[in-house]
């Protein structure tokens, strides 16, 4: 049963969600905050470092970039986004990210509908094994871990 979403939901979890393979992410507001509607976090990248080129099959994801500079694929197109600059990836269209500055940067992530934002913390309770774990987890997820690479 889906819980009924009639209240503010105040982003009170601070669950950090961090290990040497999967990076940093911070669990904000969980779906099950609000009726399964989204999911938010937060996730630090260092530079030269991102996320491969996929596709979420069951959520829309947004990124707030608040630091860095991303370079963000997204079907065939290409967008190089800076701080205060919102990003919209509709589900089924592939796409990558990566931080192409020389400083950490920072992407406030919204799913929706939610749920998504808690594969990150199953995965990273797999410590060193984490990337194997977020593997076998994908499916799970609806996310499709595409073959190559996106262009730097």
């Amino acid at each position: 049963m889906t819980a009924i979403f009639n209240a503010a939901a105040i982003a009170a979890h601070r669950d950090a969600c961090e290990n040497e393979i999967l990076g940093f992410r911070r669990l904000r507001v969980r779906s099950a905050d609000t009726g399964g509607r989204l999911g938010f976090f937060e996730e630090i990248v260092p530079p030269g470092e991102g996320v491969p080129l996929h596709i979420h099959h069951k959520e829309d994801e947004m990124f707030n970039v608040r630091e860095g500079h991303f370079r963000i694929w997204c079907a065939d197109e290409v967008f190089d986004v800076h701080p205060g600059d919102v990003v919209v990836l509709p589900r089924g269209v592939p796409h990558a990210f990566r931080n192409v500055g020389d400083v950490e940067g920072w992407l406030d992530v919204t799913v929706t509908p939610g749920g998504f934002e808690t594969m990150f913390a199953r995965a990273a309770e797999a410590g060193t094994e984490g990337a194997e774990r977020f593997m076998e987890l994908a499916p799970d997820y609806g996310l499709e871990m595409l073959p190559g690479q996106a262009a730097a």
